[in-house]
């Protein structure tokens, strides 16, 4: 028999095989130790921060009155101490020392402080705002940003509290919402219109979406109301039109389906509005309507159907579909699929190449900005009136707008263009042909 000492050496003990409440107690220490470490290094980036904002600033007051404690002869203005300045600084506001230059006028004799340059500097660049706006789109709250923020240096802060970051948000999206969404359109060449309408507090927000020559989306404009109904929709296209929004011919107005949206298309734009009807909306309003045993075949068809390189196909594969619900006792969904049928075939009788048309047959361009809506807007939690829910709704539009690319199949615009508004020349030889 062999003795313990005869016995293989024991296997070492891995990290793995540890249990869990000892596995802690060996890393603790070195979260610990690695917090303390950027702790410190946070602290030292503070104060060489801080030790170049005052060595700026004074140099900036020397460039006004030279250098300090020494006589020159001419000189026009003094240094008089220092005052308490508030400068934005890591996310929050600080207040510093600084030091003011004082100066005669040449007309009263009495002196006044002149302004510092470099302070000057600092002020106008303020990115505060721009830092509130920033977090909030993260998905921090205006209660949790300063614990969002670094730790804060060594001097007197403020404008982290639940309230200065409230009013720093308030202030960034009205100005915004006012620069960006209520400014002049002149300079705008419509070519097309994305429509669609969302619920914020049980209050709806039309939103327009416009599509260049290029390809490009231009955030137009957005209305507040009670509900999507026409009235709400008329009153966002005539302000648009009131803006210097240019309708210079026939524009494709690219829509879910609601009624209030195409009632106001009729009523503001008229002829110069053609519609398209949303085919993945058909598509949903279909399958809703459908026991799940047939929404293969009917999806299926339809999908095949908006395929079709005429509208003529596209026509009779869907009119087939229309008649075999009702034969199979469908009668509601043959009734949904049958309105507005020939509105899901716009796109196809342009003949606009394969790319440009599915591009132009969705409202997926819209509905992404409306998916940026929903998210800024779901942490909130208390809504206080319309001018809120407006100014939360431009925030999503702004915050998809920095990832707006143009239209899949671009190129090809000056296809939609030719199609839409053809020359006088085009328009006599088709009537000959």
């Amino acid at each position: 028999m062999k003795s313990k000492a005869e016995k293989g050496p024991r296997k070492q003990a891995t990290p793995a095989m540890l249990p869990l409440k000892h596995l802690r107690q060996m890393l603790l220490p070195m979260v610990a130790g690695i917090s303390a470490t950027k702790d410190h290094l946070m602290e030292w980036v503070h104060g060489v921060g801080l030790e170049a904002l005052s060595a700026v600033l004074a140099e900036s007051a020397e460039s006004l009155a030279g250098p300090k404690g020494k006589r020159l002869p001419g000189r026009g203005a003094n240094h008089w101490g220092t005052t308490r300045t508030e400068l934005p600084f890591g996310g929050r506001r600080i207040v510093i020392d600084r030091p003011r230059v004082m100066a005669k006028g040449s007309r009263t004799g009495r002196r006044h402080e002149i302004a510092l340059p470099a302070l000057e500097h600092f002020k106008a660049l303020d990115p505060l705002p721009e830092r509130v706006v920033n977090q909030i789109l993260l998905g921090v709250t205006t209660r949790g940003y300063e614990r969002s923020l670094e730790p804060r240096p060594k001097v007197v802060s403020r404008g982290a509290s639940k309230s200065a970051t409230s009013r720093q948000l308030i202030k960034r999206t009205r100005s915004s919402m006012e620069a960006q969404l209520g400014r002049r359109l002149d300079d705008v060449r419509l070519i097309g219109l994305y429509l669609d309408g969302i619920v914020v507090a049980r209050q709806s927000v039309v939103v327009a979406l416009g599509l260049a020559e290029d390809g490009s989306k231009i955030p137009l404009g957005l209305w507040h109301g009670s509900t999507e109904n026409s009235t709400v929709c008329t009153a966002l296209l005539q302000d648009l039109l009131k803006r210097g929004l240019a309708i210079e011919g026939r524009v494709l107005c690219v829509i879910d389906g609601g009624s209030g949206l195409r009632k106001a298309l009729t009523d503001v734009l008229g002829d110069l509005a053609l519609v398209q009807r949303c085919q993945v909306h058909k598509l949903r309003n279909l399958r809703d309507h459908l026991p799940k045993k047939s929404q293969a075949y009917v999806i299926g068809a339809m999908r095949e159907a908006y395929k079709a390189t005429s509208a003529d196909t596209a026509r009779k594969r869907l009119k087939t579909v229309v008649a075999w619900l009702e034969s199979s006792g469908h009668d509601d969904a043959a009734g949904s699929l049958r309105e507005g049928l020939e509105e899901t075939l716009t796109v196809i009788k342009l003949g606009l190449p394969k790319a440009l048309s599915r591009s132009l047959a969705t409202t997926n361009p819209i509905e992404n900005l409306m998916g940026s809506v929903r998210r800024v807007t779901r942490n909130v939690k208390r809504w206080r009136g319309g001018d809120m829910i407006k100014r939360w709704v431009a925030l999503g539009v702004f915050s998809a707008q920095q990832r707006f690319r143009r239209i899949k199949g671009h190129r090809d615009m000056p296809t939609l263009i030719k199609a839409l508004r053809p020359t006088s020349q085009q328009i006599v030889e088709e009537a000959v042909a």
